[in-house]
């Protein structure tokens, strides 16, 4: 690992622990066992490395949802393959995904804008497999983003409890969760199914 890697990592750890603000380039210095001076030699400043971190996360999550959709199948089956794909990257990293979920506000422009811009793009691609399967009748829900960002929102706290030596692996957590939120998206077209037979019962 480089002495810039190196840095990186001690401060992504040191952010998700601390918070970004609260991370002086001392408590950086302090934990790498050098002097502060030193570290301007491999970076320019603490946000330098949260832009790394944030854009770096953003590129792992779209290169996993780009090979979900690179996959035939219905909407259910990409839904479920997105879903084990957002958890993979969350628990390949659990204190740069906290970083890259929380921290982010901290960000100047413009890539505070443009963290956003990718944010919003990440999330249509979740609304248009759920859109997809509202169309074809797999799934019944009042509001498309309301899905997705319901959906988002349960994997995205993943990162506060897994533990690689844990019970269940990222595939369990994966299938797990995908099982409760499918029956979410699925249970209300049951319900409606339900209310017309019974209505239709002589």
């Amino acid at each position: 690992m480089s002495r810039k890697e190196q840095i990186e990592k001690t401060a992504t750890a040191l952010f998700k622990s601390k918070g970004f603000s609260a991370t002086s380039m001392r408590d950086l210095a302090n934990a790498l066992g050098i002097e502060a001076a030193s570290i301007y030699s491999h970076i320019k400043s603490k946000e330098e490395i949260l832009q790394r971190v944030c854009f770096n996360m953003a590129r792992e999550f779209f290169e996993a949802i780009d090979a979900v959709e690179a996959k035939e199948g219905n909407a259910t089956d990409r839904l479920k393959r997105a879903i084990a794909a957002h958890v993979n990257v969350l628990t390949q990293n659990t204190e740069a995904s906290a970083v890259f979920l929380h921290e982010w506000r901290h960000l100047s422009e413009p890539m505070h804008g443009t963290y956003l811009s990718l944010r919003d793009k990440y999330e249509a691609r979740f609304r248009e497999i759920i859109r997809s399967g509202m169309n074809n009748g797999e799934f019944t829900v009042p509001d498309e983003k309301f899905a997705a960002l319901t959906i988002l929102s349960s994997l995205n706290w993943i990162h506060t409890w897994y533990k690689p030596e844990g019970k269940m692996t990222p595939a369990e957590i994966a299938h797990n969760l995908t099982e409760m939120l499918l029956n979410g998206l699925t249970s209300s077209k049951q319900a409606l199914h339900d209310t017309y037979s019974h209505l239709n019962t002589p």
